[in-house]
């Protein structure tokens, strides 16, 4: 076992003195291989230490232009700080350079999405929700993205699915409620899953607000 294989197992049982210690080790055996960098700045980041996280991944990057983790991790801290226009550039780099997984093409829709841009989102989480088809979070993303362009039918299909592995999903629910409210007559099962969404989580104001609304206008 090297010693970024020991800082691994370390950081994962949060003995991160311990974590830093063999990190250390390892990019003082390889300073010239980006992977001691990298796991130092995810170890970091971890620890909120924002600002050396985020000079471990640049550095890592610097060794090595390749480096797709250090793109994502970079990305991640980017993100959290509400940069999304950076962070979404980065994901964009870890995918360009080979990145593997689900993670960064959704978390590139969802920079997109917090930027705005909902069309330039799509095409991410819909990878996203064909890399990891079994992600409850992906695909209930990737449904209320649909709903937010106004794609009804496919937004059903993946909310509905959501439903049926997860039925106490109050997001789901809501979603789903509100989608038959805006795009359907069916005003019973609008109702029906607002009011699904407000009992599974009672401090789901939106949606108890929302089934009023519609029983006011009904009845």
């Amino acid at each position: 076992m090297d010693f970024n294989e020991i800082g691994i197992v370390a950081f994962q049982e949060k003995r991160y003195e311990d974590a830093a210690k063999a990190f250390t080790q390892a990019i003082e055996n390889n300073p010239s291989q980006a992977i001691g960098y990298v796991n130092f700045g995810n170890l970091l980041a971890a620890m909120n230490d924002v600002e050396r996280a985020e000079r471990f991944f640049q550095k890592a990057i610097s060794v090595d232009e390749s480096a797709a983790t250090a793109y994502y991790g970079l990305a991640n801290l980017y993100y959290n700080a509400e940069r999304y226009i950076e962070a979404a550039k980065l994901y964009q780099k870890a995918i360009e350079h080979g990145i593997q997984g689900a993670d960064a093409y959704y978390m590139l829709a969802k920079s997109f999405e917090r930027d705005e841009k909902l069309k330039l989102a799509l095409p991410y989480m819909q990878r996203a929700a064909e890399l990891a088809p079994e992600d409850l979070q992906v695909r209930l993303s990737y449904g209320i993205l649909l709903c937010s362009l106004e794609m009804f039918d496919a937004a059903k299909g993946e909310l509905e699915f959501v439903l049926e592995k997860d039925p106490k999903n109050a997001d789901a629910h809501y979603n789903l409620g509100v989608l038959y409210a805006v795009s359907t007559e069916e005003t019973e099962m609008a109702m029906e899953h607002l009011k699904q969404a407000y009992t599974i989580e009672p401090k789901f104001d939106q949606a108890k607000y929302i089934y009023d609304m519609i029983s006011q206008r009904y009845n």
